[in-house]
């Protein structure tokens, strides 16, 4: 049968294929703007040195340009530049507008350094000297040199002191937790001294800087992450910084408020929700809907009942949220505190949010999508299916478990598409039932029972919230809103294709219905 579109079909077949072309088009400028703006952040760019008229010096780089209100004329008059100047610490700030009309020079000298710390943001200047117990172990350019063979080694006692405390100290406090231990005393107080020992080592260097006006700062070293001169780099050497700082943002934790650091707790936490409220909707929204589709007798009870569900999914999310702090964090988990955790009290073990209650409120939310979407593939299959399995001899319970569901799988699967697609993104509800600000440890580690589903967890969407509008200089936030944004928008396309890849096997396996 031929497809081809034919005179009498009118614009109508044409106005739908324009449609679907303007939504891939604007899909894709969207994922373009988030991966500019997002990836772009991690890329080493130019410093520069401007000489201002008035004989100022500063060093930053550019970020925009902007007309001032009511300028008038062509050129350079009645236009000025951003710069991210950094050095909060000296500045009490870290942009600086400058009217071009002002520039007198600006220059891209190789020496300039740019430097991430781990408080006052990023600093950018000179490196003058580095010190060890007040003694210069490089001045001028050897300095550069002794700095990235510092950098690695204070890496290394980084890594040492985090196995410490991980695999040593916590594991001898849980000890004492439980009760009095003399040897896991003398254990605690010998990791203890072997702790301030690196911590001691790690404190030793200083770094010499100057500003670009010729401003001192003694930095310590163990305050810096890491160096690097842009302007001196290689786009080989920029393309290997800008893959170690993706791989830094996914693998690291946030620091300075979420403005700076990494999002793998959130990736995590939201990755680990997902994963959990699948669990939980999925066999309640397939057997109510195979209870109202092959069970129930269809009369006008069961069509309110449908009604009720498709409503439903209407429903406000916050709305859901209210409910599952009401119902599950202070009615079902206060309960629990109750009866299991009444020695930790006042302090609440499951009557506070957390991972359990963010995975059944969103459940709750995304169960109607799941009963719907199966109901449906249920309704496609022909009788003829059951009734043949009946005549054959099966019994009703084989004919639903062995034909039904079999051919009803990709519409299942459909469902948890659906389903998976809304919760990953929804936030209201979270902020009430376990969503945290700041949440390093992962709800999964080596004590018993290894998955804590009391603990709060973070979230991707609201740390995208978080960084926006409550962090302090959105401006300096915003490229790591950006990178966030594309990465909820890939975790959800992950899951999404592996729902769907499954519900291609299943077709392929069982075979497909025909489009009625």
């Amino acid at each position: 049968m031929s497809h081809d579109l034919t005179r009498g079909e009118g614009p109508w077949p044409w106005l739908a294929a324009g449609s679907v072309a303007l939504s891939l088009l604007m899909l894709g400028a969207l994922l373009v703007l988030l991966a500019g703006r997002g990836l772009g952040h991690f890329w080493p760019a130019p410093v520069a040195l401007v000489e201002l008229e008035n004989g100022r010096w500063l060093a930053g780089e550019a970020v925009k340009e902007a007309r001032l209100p009511g300028a008038e004329g062509s050129g350079t008059r009645g236009r000025e530049r951003l710069y991210r100047t950094a050095n909060r610490d000296l500045d009490d700030g870290i942009w600086t507008w400058v009217a071009l009309e002002t520039i007198a020079d600006v220059g891209y000298p190789d020496e300039l350094v740019v430097l991430e710390r781990r408080r006052w943001g990023d600093f950018i200047g000179r490196l003058m000297a580095v010190e060890r117990d007040g003694r210069p172990l490089g001045e001028g350019k050897s300095a550069w040199t002794v700095l990235q063979a510092r950098l690695v080694e204070l890496e290394v006692l980084r890594d040492e002191q985090a196995r410490l405390r991980r695999k040593t100290i916590m594991p001898l406090a849980a000890r004492l937790a439980t009760g009095p231990d003399a040897e896991a005393s003398r254990d605690l107080a010998r990791a203890n001294a072997q702790l301030r020992e690196l911590r001691a080592e790690m404190g030793r260097d200083r770094l010499v800087l100057e500003s670009a006006d010729g401003r001192r700062l003694e930095q310590p070293l163990v305050e810096v992450v890491r160096a690097w001169r842009p302007n001196a780099m290689s786009p080989v050497e920029k393309l290997a910084a800008w893959g170690q700082g993706v791989w830094r943002f996914l693998a690291e934790g946030p620091r300075a408020a979420n403005t700076a650091g990494g999002v793998w707790p959130a990736i995590f936490g939201t990755v680990l929700m997902v994963l959990l409220m699948s669990v939980l909707v999925t066999p309640f929204g397939v057997l109510a809907a195979i209870y109202l589709n092959e069970v129930a007798h269809q009369g006008r009870f069961t069509r309110l009942v449908r009604i009720a569900v498709r409503n439903l999914a209407g429903v406000p999310s916050i709305v859901y949220g209210v409910f599952g702090l009401g119902v599950f964090v202070h009615g079902i988990g206060g309960s629990l505190d109750a009866w299991f955790f009444e020695e930790a009290l006042p302090s609440p073990t499951f009557g506070t949010g957390g991972l359990l209650w963010a995975s059944l409120t969103l459940a709750l939310l995304t169960l109607p999508v799941v009963i719907v979407a199966t109901e449906e593939g249920l309704a496609r299959i022909p009788d003829q299916q059951r009734e043949g399995a009946l005549a054959l001899g099966a019994t009703r319970l084989e004919m639903l478990t062995r034909v039904v569901l079999p051919m009803a799988t990709p519409a299942m699967l459909t469902g948890l598409i659906l389903a998976v697609a809304r919760a990953a993104g929804e936030v209201a509800p979270l902020m009430l039932v376990g969503v945290a600000k700041l949440a390093p440890q992962v709800p999964v580690d080596g004590d018993f029972p290894f998955l804590h589903l009391e603990r709060k967890f973070m979230h991707l969407g609201y740390h995208i919230f978080d960084t926006a509008f409550h962090g302090g200089d959105v401006q300096a936030a915003l490229p790591l809103v950006y990178a966030t944004a594309l990465l909820l928008v890939l975790v959800i396309l992950v899951l999404n294709l592996t729902a769907i890849f499954l519900r291609h096997h299943l077709k392929v396996r069982h075979g497909a219905l025909p489009r009625v």
